[in-house]
């Protein structure tokens, strides 16, 4: 009661004391207040200027919109504040704002400005060409307006106004890449190829060594199937460079949809060896067979044989030897994957997404002490990359050094990361206390990965069957348990699980109909913890003749719980706390 009454009386002597400050404020003469208030709004617009020049533009939209509660009628912070939301995308803001600068002062031409770029943002092209105009009819001889008005209708697919505005624009300005673009660009929208080639064309006689204007030609060709007419294009490229990458890729993949592979293969290689075709360039071009191959398995040799020619072109450069391993480690081949991961890394050990390939690689292919070396290396160079801790303690727990992996999964739970990486660490965790018997701990672990993903049946038939080996929270156990079989119903190792714990309920019939459905599965039938708890079930339902069959096939395929050999010997169930 103490406290309350201080805290109330405390209340008390704040109102009080606001009340008396109030009381003095209004004593202030009112032009001595405007000044206070003036001089607030100037603080407060000089500190918004600052915090933009910073480039801390958040700050800045605060300190704009406290200056605008003082000060309604400066259309410039409303002006500020519209390009502050451009900035940080919200283009709604930024309309709103930039509709109350260009109505506050219709003759600004940086606040019609600000409203046309809003309105494009908001994908409201006819009304941004409309503010184009307005401000057209003002500066007639201003060519950037004329070409935004254009643009302006060409997004709003008014093709035919917007051909008028470029061809104004041409008459005044001459050939001009950009305006010519622009053209190619609605000529191809409406189906016009010759059309949009002439555009091009005209490009190429005012320019006739840019051969960057022939490849668009050829691609326009392209792209409506006139192959023949681009590949004239790409040949007359080659004449003036005979290794232009792109004209040589082009033919190459020519020639590959022409079957030809000899050739396809020739010309590609020609373009790799070319020394001005940039690394960056080629892993562009070869970046999507790396996607392709997880729907398109004939895509490996491929991508193999151009991440080849990278490395031969750029034998220096770490990037190519990543990128051939990421191919081979996409092509299912983690040996060769593993061995150009090491030479990228000797070459440039300053990436993680290297070393983090390097762990994943190690720990699908069970490489327990290359994962450990490996992770305790990387959390020294990269102490807050939360997958290093990951790999780290996942190399403990497979090592059986079970305090180390604790101390590893929870550094990098300290440190964050992805909702699904974080999930990953807990149900790790779980493992890890379920093996040292901090059961609490474990517990909670998986409780905690199944609050981040409700729908991982895995966990669920763990910590289930874990539960269930301890004879502890058997209901719980018995529903996590079914639920993944909702979820994996012809899992024969989650059917075991569900009828080990409706045996450890004593529900022996419908645990012998569960682990009945798990034996038809092959793989069930060569386990040896499903044989054991099919004859513990089945002395439990005096079946013992039948029960020993099972004991000792399970025997024979490797079981080694405590108390088989005693049961077998004995020819009687023996109880087991853990398995």
């Amino acid at each position: 009661m103490r406290h309350t009454i201080i805290a109330i009386t405390a209340g008390a002597a704040m109102l009080a004391a606001a009340c008396g400050s109030s009381r003095r404020i209004a004593s202030v003469p009112a032009a001595l207040q405007q000044e206070i208030l003036e001089q607030r709004a100037d603080s407060l617009f000089f500190a918004a200027q600052r915090s933009k020049m910073l480039g801390d533009y958040r700050t800045a939209i605060t300190q704009y919109s406290d200056y605008i509660r003082l000060n309604k009628k400066n259309a410039t912070v409303f002006y500020e504040l519209s390009r502050l939301f451009t900035e940080v995308r919200n283009p709604s803001y930024a309309l709103g704002f930039a509709r109350r600068a260009a109505s506050m002062d219709t003759s600004n031409k940086w606040f019609q400005l600000a409203l046309a770029d809003a309105f494009t943002m908001n994908e409201m092209f006819d009304s941004a060409a409309m503010v184009y105009d307005k401000l057209i009819r003002l500066s007639p001889l201003d060519e950037d307006l004329l070409f935004n008005k254009g643009m302006a209708l060409s997004k709003g697919k008014h093709y035919a106004a917007a051909l008028t505005v470029f061809d104004t624009l041409e008459s005044r300005v001459g050939v001009v890449e950009d305006l010519s673009y622009q053209r190619q660009r609605i000529f191809m929208h409406l189906g016009m190829a010759d059309e949009a080639a002439a555009e091009v064309r005209k490009l190429i006689s005012q320019d006739p060594a840019e051969l960057r204007y022939r490849g668009m030609l050829a691609e326009i060709y392209e792209s409506v199937g006139r192959q023949g007419d681009a590949r004239k294009v790409y040949d007359t490229i080659l004449q003036q460079d005979p290794y232009h990458p792109r004209a040589l890729i082009a033919i190459a993949n020519m020639e590959k949809r022409n079957g030809n592979e000899p050739k396809y293969r020739a010309y590609l290689i020609k373009a790799f060896n070319n020394p001005d075709y940039s690394i960056d360039e080629k892993i562009s071009f070869v970046y999507p067979y790396l996607q392709m191959l997880e729907t398109d398995t004939t895509k490996r040799d491929e991508g193999l044989l151009l991440t080849g020619l990278i490395v031969e072109s750029h034998p220096g450069d770490a990037k190519a030897y990543a990128l051939r391993a990421d191919m081979f480690s996409q092509g299912e081949m983690p040996d060769s994957a593993l061995v150009n991961y090491r030479k990228a890394l000797s070459l440039d050990s300053t990436r993680f997404s290297v070393w983090y390939q390097m762990m994943w690689l190690y720990s699908r292919t069970d490489q327990q002490d290359s994962l450990l070396r490996v992770s305790d290396h990387v959390i020294g160079i990269f102490p807050k990359e939360f997958m290093g801790y990951y790999f780290n303690g996942l190399a403990n727990y497979f090592k059986q050094r079970h305090d180390a992996a604790i101390r590893s999964l929870n550094k990098a739970l300290s440190i964050g990361g992805e909702r699904r990486f974080v999930a990953d660490v807990y149900a790790l965790l779980g493992d890890t206390y379920h093996a040292t018997g901090l059961h609490n701990s474990s517990d909670s672990s998986y409780d905690m990965v199944l609050s981040l993903r409700p729908r991982d049946h895995l966990v669920m038939n763990n910590y289930s069957y874990y539960l269930s080996m301890r004879g502890d929270k058997l209901d719980k156990a018995e529903q996590l348990s079914r639920r993944s079989l909702e979820l994996q119903p012809e899992s024969p190792t989650y059917m075991d699980t569900y009828a080990w714990i409706l045996f450890r309920l004593g529900r022996y019939r419908e645990a012998k109909e569960w682990i009945e459905k798990a034996l038809q599965h092959p793989e069930a039938q060569q386990d040896p913890d499903v044989l054991e708890h099919y004859g513990d079930i089945l002395f439990n339902l005096n079946e013992k003749d039948r029960a020993v069959e099972y004991w000792q096939l399970a025997k024979a395929k490797g079981a080694n719980s405590i108390g088989l050999a005693r049961k077998i010997a004995e020819k009687r169930y023996i109880k087991s706390v853990d398995r």
